[in-house]
């Protein structure tokens, strides 16, 4: 039977991109991440359409992404990790081994190390030993390790098409040499079908593909750093004056995707979502047809507000199925953020076939209140990063996929399209008169500028691209001018920003500042000039520890009031949370103080005053998670729920714990605080015991009996807070360290 339901098209648009890890274009990649994803993500993300007739997908590459892939498929270049696959034993030194100690258990544990016996067995090994100990492993293992790693990063899906690598799997240790080298060079096979299979799949009209400006830059920022709101201005240039590079770099992506993929994009997605006023100029005039950016600009831009239960439907969502038409004639979609935060951070922890049901089923609520629409066609865009999060998920994502993927191909209700045929097809597009100037995180730039590491790192790219500038008005004919402009273009990216300061930690924070500032060493380099000393500097500093444990006992009043006279609370710990970039307008609670009594756990929430005062503030939910544990007794553990963006995690999220304490805030009032227990199995089921008292008026206090949390007399609690605002990267305070306190 056919479905009353109005038909709703779907734009599922897969991001796929990763940094310059190179230091030259000659030499080897110091991380491995662009080989890893290459050979577990980039190619079976399209492949999977062979499962279909009807379903068509969008992409969007990134040029500097492809540029990887020849480097390793066709001029066989190395990164550190593969360098040392291909190494014999004999040759290692001693870094070599502490480096593959160190490095080469980077995979998620659930998913990539437990189900090799072996490789498990060797992550419990090195586990057990606090520094990196050479001496306690064999050149076997090192060998297994090492071609484990590999194995693990390597999709199961290629072992039905390599006779080989069926046989590397099934042979689980004692690997050689050889068996090494034949990992690799199967690896290598699979990239260069990449790009391959990507201009196939455009020919036959089952795909589309869009780019990126080459590098990965925050266009708005580099177009005119005037026009962004920008609180800490400390250490940051008056102007970058970097139009030029913006518009260049966007059209050698757009000239670069049409010589590898054979057809020029339509359509370009802008780094991290990042939209201004004139970004879309700048598209406009180099013709480019649509663009796309996330749904909280859209808010911003309509100047509404897309309000959701607390089961993340929208109340209505027609403004945010639709595209619309720039006062330019610029075409624009917004993607529905839940969607893509379900996908990415929230599914990986469920069965794949009932998580892929349960999005379905979303689509369909959605679809369901398109019944009173006045108009026919209607578009839910469903984009997002292609490649970070399937690692987390059983059998890398392909059942979840997959499964979607059938329900809505036998759905007659629901089509996938690919997004320029829907801007073809679609004869009205709502006018958008204004287009809000931010990203998808926060709806401001705020993860790239306006703090002072961040700010600093501005003001390097800005000297030494005035220097450029400089040395090519008064040279313009040395022939390393364009050598030295791809590495300022490699330096204006937005990942090296995105890791300076606060509040991301990818772990090798030295590492992604040591490659930003060797790119602007480059520059000088190939133009024959004297490199100054200020780029020898490292820009990071020093994590401040901003905890203060309790000096006792205490037995507050749980009443929420925080009056001058209350002293009930000045023998517990506190933790102040600073203005950093994720802060200000959208961090929780400037301050979370926290104490004990011989039956208790308290906990007292200071609400950020700034949020409060927002004119959206009634209509926003703010949430916390507090994950605890006993010290004591680690049984019947569950890893975290909130996973981060990237595959490079902070160790604090690594943990598994016994308890998870929710909390919102929605309409300016405490609308939840809950209690959900860790269960055999990695799970969690809620419990909500009665006893949990909370109270908010001018702040959030709780107390939480001890025994709700199973600790008992003597006994330690260690805990974390982590701020998980819907659209916002998990925000773990402190980040660092787990919190205790015991019970006496």
């Amino acid at each position: 039977m056919m479905s009353q339901n109005k038909k709703l098209s779907i734009a599922f648009y897969w991001h796929m991109h990763q940094p310059v890890y190179q230091l030259t274009p000659e030499g080897d990649y110091l991380m491995p991440w662009t080989r890893l994803h290459a050979v577990k993500d980039y190619l079976d993300m399209v492949t999977i359409l062979d499962n279909f007739k009807n379903i068509k997908l969008n992409f969007n590459l990134v040029p500097v992404l492809l540029d990887a892939f020849i480097d390793y498929g066709e001029k066989g270049m190395h990164d550190l990790h593969s360098r040392l696959t291909v190494t014999d034993i004999k040759d290692l030194t001693a870094d070599d081994k502490e480096f593959i100690l160190n490095n080469f258990f980077d995979s998620n544990y659930r998913t990539m190390i437990y189900p090799h016996e072996e490789y498990n067995r060797l992550f419990q090994k090195r586990q057990s030993m606090p520094n990196a100990d050479i001496s306690a492993f064999t050149d076997e293992e090192y060998s297994d390790l090492m071609a484990l790693f590999n194995l693990a990063w390597t999709d199961s899906v290629y072992k039905n098409e390599y006779i080989e690598l069926r046989k590397l799997f099934k042979k689980k240790k004692g690997y050689s040499l050889d068996d090494r080298r034949k990992i690799i060079e199967i690896q290598r096979d699979i990239i260069r079908r990449i790009i391959p299979a990507y201009r196939k799949y455009v020919e036959e009209g089952k795909i589309e593909v869009t780019t990126t400006p080459y590098y990965h830059p925050i266009l708005p920022i580099l177009l005119d750093i005037k026009s962004i709101q920008i609180a800490n201005k400390e250490g940051l240039p008056d102007n970058l004056k970097m139009p030029l590079d913006a518009k260049i770099q966007t059209v050698w992506a757009l000239d670069k995707i049409e010589q590898l993929i054979g057809k020029r994009p339509r359509g370009i997605w802008p780094s991290e979502h990042c939209v201004s006023p004139k970004e879309l100029e700048m598209f406009k005039e180099i013709g480019v047809e649509w663009s796309i950016s996330d749904e909280g600009i859209l808010s911003e831009s309509l100047n509404f507000e897309f309000v959701r239960d607390f089961k993340g439907y929208l109340e209505d969502p027609y403004n945010l199925l639709k595209s619309y038409e720039y006062k330019n004639g610029l075409k624009m979609i917004f993607r529905n953020s839940l969607v893509s935060n379900l996908i990415s951070f929230e599914y990986p922890n469920y069965d794949s076939v009932l998580a892929a049901n349960d999005l379905y089923d979303r689509i369909k609520v959605m679809q369901g209140k398109l019944l009173a629409s006045p108009d026919d066609n209607h578009i839910l865009t469903i984009a997002m990063d292609g490649e970070n999060c399937w690692e987390n998920y059983p059998n890398d994502g392909f059942t979840f996929l997959k499964t979607l993927y059938e329900l809505i191909e036998n759905d007659e209700s629901l089509e996938t399209v690919l997004i320029s045929d829907y801007m073809d097809k679609e004869k009205y597009h709502k006018p958008l008169k204004n287009i809000a100037s931010g990203s998808w995180i926060n709806r401001n730039f705020k993860l790239w500028i306006d703090e002072p590491l961040k700010n600093l790192a501005w003001n390097y790219l800005k000297q030494v691209r005035d220097d450029f500038c400089k040395y090519v008005k008064q040279n313009p004919y040395n022939q390393n001018i364009e050598l030295a402009r791809r590495e300022l273009f490699i330096a204006e990216g937005s990942d090296w920003f995105w890791w300076y300061g606060e509040p991301n930690d990818s772990g090798r924070d030295n590492i992604f500042d040591y490659i930003f500032r060797e790119h602007l060493k480059n520059i000088y380099l190939y133009l024959g000039l004297e490199v100054p000393d200020y780029l020898d500097i490292p820009l990071l500093s020093a994590i401040s520890n901003l905890s203060r444990y309790p000096k006792g006992e205490i037995n507050p009043n749980i009443d929420g009031k925080d009056k001058a006279e209350d002293d009930s609370w000045l023998n517990a710990g506190c933790i102040s949370i600073p203005d950093g970039p994720v802060m200000k307008e959208n961090k929780f609670f400037d301050k979370i103080c926290f104490g004990y009594d011989k039956e208790n756990f308290y906990l007292r929430f200071y609400v950020n005053e700034y949020i409060k005062d927002r004119a959206d503030f009634l209509n926003r939910t703010y949430q916390m998670y507090i994950y605890t544990r006993n010290a004591d007794r680690k049984h019947s553990l569950s890893p975290i729920r909130l996973i981060n963006k990237t595959e490079n995690v902070l160790p604090v999220t690594k943990e598994k714990f016994h308890n998870e304490i929710q909390l919102a805030i929605h309409a300016g009032e405490l609308r939840l605080v809950r209690l959900i227990k860790a269960i055999p199995n990695n799970l969690w089921v809620i419990e909500n015991p009665r006893e949990i008292v909370s109270v908010f008026d001018k702040v959030i206090d709780i107390k939480i009996p001890f025994d709700n949390l199973d600790i008992r007399h003597g006994e330690t609690l260690e805990f974390v807070f982590v701020n998980a605002n819907i659209g916002v990267n998990d925000v773990f305070i402190p980040n660092e360290m787990l919190l205790n306190v015991k019970r006496d």
